[in-house]
This record gives structure tokens, sequence and C-alpha cells, in this order.
């Protein structure tokens, strides 16, 4: 087996409900890798709450060490409401790895896989298959434990940088290019307040700029009002958006909200040199250790990792596996798999079963 074939994979399992979820996506990265000609090594670190109750430190340099070291970062889901810093705000290393490995690009697909309900009337028709890039470490984050609190005001700091716009909007079209050659529209939307704040404006300014390195990309900008107004009447009509982080924030729970909500939505958090695979769901303490937790947005996450390696490191095998695993996804939910937060029987255990045995 080519050296090239072979990944070193860091899994920080985190809290709640993470270790439950992360179980299955690594069981279904062992059977793909019993089926292709890919190889993984898994090392387990901790990180989250927990370790934060017991250390005094969200994650340890150990394992900030291993993911500066693995070939990619698979992370399940992290803080618990009853755990705090002394300024209130949660334990949240999947924002701190942001930070720490500069991971400009949040990239949340949000497609409709058959089977799936959505609350958007047409959607089993028309489909949903859209994503939100989400920049990941500015915006009104980059005020995150910094800002000023009196008696009578708090106050935050929006920063947008020309440098990370830059970087996060060549990244968008590429992305927009990539699925056009796949046969998706092709089309790239900022998303602003550039009618209110100049911040946008600056920011819009530079989505217009690197437009003309694009022309195969239509494009489009939106008012984010406009655009969640439109998110849910006609989802169908959007392919890739761009946009802040707080935005993104908002607008990446609204369109996992049409797709059968977060325990659907896979996440990478995308820089140039690391990158980290997540479901959008939280640690949903209230269903920790009942098996009713759906390991799908999980799974799907480390098809993202997959697709990623395999453009970052020319593996086309890699992509193949990932495709591979949406595949067994989409046939387990067309044939009646229903997860408990739709109303149905199926946990955790049934999902996983299902999705190896379509692989």
């Amino acid at each position: 087996m080519s050296a090239n074939n072979a990944f070193h994979i860091a899994v920080l399992a985190g809290d709640g409900i993470g270790p439950e979820v992360m179980a299955p996506a690594v069981e279904v990265l062992r059977k793909i890798e019993a089926k292709s000609g890919l190889s993984f090594r898994f090392t387990e670190a901790p990180a989250g709450a927990n370790n934060y109750l017991a250390t005094g430190k969200s994650m340890p340099d150990s394992t900030i060490k291993l993911c500066e070291e693995a070939d990619a970062i698979l992370l399940g889901a992290c803080g618990l409401p009853s755990v705090r810093y002394p300024d209130n705000t949660e334990i949240a290393p999947q924002i701190e790895l942001r930070f720490i490995f500069d991971l400009y690009a949040g990239v949340r697909p949000a497609r409709l896989i058959p089977g799936v309900p959505s609350p958007i009337v047409g959607a089993d028709q028309r489909g949903i298959d859209l994503v939100v890039i989400r920049e990941s470490t500015e915006g009104l984050f980059a005020s995150m434990g910094k800002g000023v609190v009196t008696h009578e005001d708090a106050r935050e700091t929006m920063v947008i940088t020309r440098k990370t716009s830059e970087r996060l909007f060549e990244f968008s079209f590429r992305l927009a290019e990539r699925r056009k050659a796949r046969g998706k529209p092709g089309m790239l939307t900022c998303v602003d307040k550039a009618n209110v704040f100049k911040a946008f404006a600056f920011f819009r300014g530079i989505f217009d700029e690197i437009e003309k390195k694009h022309p195969d990309v239509k494009t489009d900008r939106l008012y984010v009002d406009a655009c969640s107004a439109m998110l849910v009447k006609r989802p169908w009509d959007f392919d890739v958006m761009v946009m802040e982080n707080m935005f993104g924030d908002i607008v990446s729970d609204i369109t996992a909200s049409l797709i059968g909500g977060l325990g659907m939505a896979p996440s990478a958090d995308i820089g140039d040199k690391y990158a980290v695979f997540q479901p959008c769901h939280g640690t949903a303490p209230d269903i920790m250790g009942q098996g009713k937790a759906n390991p799908t947005g999980m799974i799907l996450s480390a098809a993202m990792m997959l697709d990623w390696l395999a453009d970052k490191h020319g593996v086309e095998s890699a992509a193949e596996a990932g495709e591979t695993i949406e595949r067994a996804v989409d046939q387990v939910y067309a044939g009646g798999i229903k997860p408990m937060e739709f109303g149905g029987s199926n946990g955790t255990a049934d999902i996983t079963r299902a999705v190896l045995a379509a692989l």
C-alpha cells in the first residue's frame, strides 16, 4: 500500500453524545478501510467540558500537538451547559481550534436526503442541496473573551480583515467551481448587511474584487435578513453562500433545520493546512447514554473529511470512499430508517448497523 493512502486521524470525541456518535463514524471508516486502498490510524485525545472539570483546561497541550501532527481532525461534540468558564461562557474547544489552526472557512453543507422530512413544502420534489460557508476566525467572534462589560453597558467588536476575506472568497469560488464540475449550479451568493454597516460594505467590496478572477461562477449578493426569508421559502434556489462568522452561525442552523435537523448536518472548519470535521449538533446531555443519538451528521462529516483528504493529497480513492459513504446513508434513509428526532424508533445502534450493511 502506498504511504500516500495512509492517514493519521486525531479523534476528539468530546462530551455528552459526542463519544456515542464518534464510535459509529470510526466504525464506518474501518469498514471503508477494509473495502478500499486506504489506511487509517486513529489516535484518541481528550477535549471538552469534562476535561476542563478534571484539569482546568479545555484541551491539554498534548491534544493540540496531536491535532498539529495528524492529517485530519475528527471532532464529536464538546461542551456542557452546566460547565462554564469564570466569565460564564461555555467550554468550546471547537471554537478554540479554529483560532489555533487558522481554520477560516466553516463549510456547512445542507442536502436533503431521500426519505428525510423537510418542513419546506415541495422540498421532497425540488430537492435541497446547498453549502453555507461561514468565516470562522473573525467577524463578531473575534471578540470572544475580549468584550467589555460595565454596570451600564456591554460592548463587543466585530473584525473583518482583507487577508481573511480574500482567502475566504477564493475558497468559496473554488468550491462553487468544483460543484459546477460535478453538475451543480456553480453559483455563489455573498450574504451580508452592507446597507447598514461599513464593515459589511468592505466585505462585499472584496467579494466583488475576487469575483473578477472567477468569471465562470455566477454570483449574487443578498442582505442576511432577505436571505433568511428566501431560505425558508425556496431553498432550492441556492447553491453556495458565503458570509461573516455570526451570520453563518445562525444561517447554518436554519439550513440544517430544512434537511431534517442538526442530527443530519455535517460540517468542516478548513484552513490552508489543517481541517476539523464535526457534526453541527451539540452535546445533547438530555439524551446522553440512552442510545437515542443520531450518528448521521458525524458519519457524513467523516465523508467530508475523505473528500478534503483527496483534494489535499491527490488521492482520488479517498473522494470515491466519501461518495460511497454518502450513497450508503442515502440508501438507508430511502429504505425507511427513521431516527427518534423524526418520531421514529431507530437509535444510534440501528442507524449504524444499517449504514454498515449498506456499505
